[in-house]
């Protein structure tokens, strides 16, 4: 160390210099969020809780043309964690739609090529484009699905989600690896789920997650993106908050073709980051 900094001005350690800088230019790898967070992701119960007690007010959600909606659950989770929003977007005239696939054990690659065929199963009742919206994993494979179908998906609403930065900054990483036993992304696929997408997208996130680091859930800068902030909520219950419906049905409710940032404001502005 002594000799390193006497030899400071020798081109050698001009180099080391260079390298080190290079070095800290380099991007931070994001962390899974801490335990303490994680530990009090039971709070979600107590947002489901405040949905019920505010179903008077919801009822007065935005209102749009009633178009399909295809609602995905997260990881290690089913159709029966996204009933109540699929619920309330049917109170609203949306035809919503599970996934149909049990539990989500991860397998991204398998399970993107059978919501292909889910959309176009819709797309072709409904003979118009299909709304969808993802819960933490389930928005990721949202997002993948307009990549590939923009003729087919009208707009994209994830919560939770984390397809942005490091996405492997998650408490359910080795987990998730253990039972989608997939390996590693392919090259290049995360990078075009994290990039620009041809639909209106919408990421409703918290910075209390405690399963995803929530730098992984803000989306790039466009014409057509935005961020939503829903203060105090947990990973687990941003899918069943009053304030994360109420965006979600205005969201919805944007006509075909158009997008415009979400006001935050209604009866749940204070909820909005």
């Amino acid at each position: 160390m002594v000799a390193a900094a006497i030899n400071a001005a020798t081109p050698k350690k001009r180099v080391h210099s260079t390298q080190k800088s290079q070095r800290s230019e380099a991007p931070t790898k994001l962390r899974p969020p801490p335990l303490a967070l994680t530990l009090v992701e039971g709070r979600g119960v107590v947002e489901l809780a405040a949905t019920f007690a505010t179903r008077s007010i919801l009822r007065h959600a935005p209102r749009g043309d009633g178009h399909s909606v295809l609602v995905l659950p997260g990881f290690l989770a089913s159709d029966r964690s996204t009933k109540p929003i699929r619920q309330f977007l049917d109170e609203l005239g949306y035809e919503t739609h599970g996934w149909g696939q049990g539990q989500n054990l991860g397998k991204f690659y398998k399970m993107r090529d059978v919501l292909e065929g889910l959309v176009e199963e819709i797309h072709a009742k409904s003979d118009s484009k299909v709304s969808i919206v993802g819960w933490s994993l389930g928005g990721v494979l949202a997002r993948y699905l307009s990549l590939v179908m923009p003729d087919k998906v009208r707009s994209v609403i994830t919560l939770g989600s984390p397809f942005a930065a490091d996405v492997h900054a998650t408490s359910a990483k080795k987990l998730y690896d253990l039972l989608s036993n997939e390996g590693p992304a392919r090259p290049g696929d995360l990078e075009q789920i994290a990039g620009d997408l041809p639909v209106p997208n919408s990421s409703i996130y918290t910075k209390l997650d405690g399963i995803v680091n929530w730098k992984t859930c803000i989306a790039k800068p466009a014409d057509n993106a935005e961020t939503i902030e829903i203060r105090l909520a947990s990973h687990v219950g941003i899918g069943v908050n009053p304030a994360a419906f109420w965006a979600t049905a205005d969201r919805l409710a944007q006509p075909e073709g158009t997008f415009k940032p979400f006001a935050k404001n209604g009866p749940f502005s204070l909820a909005y980051g």
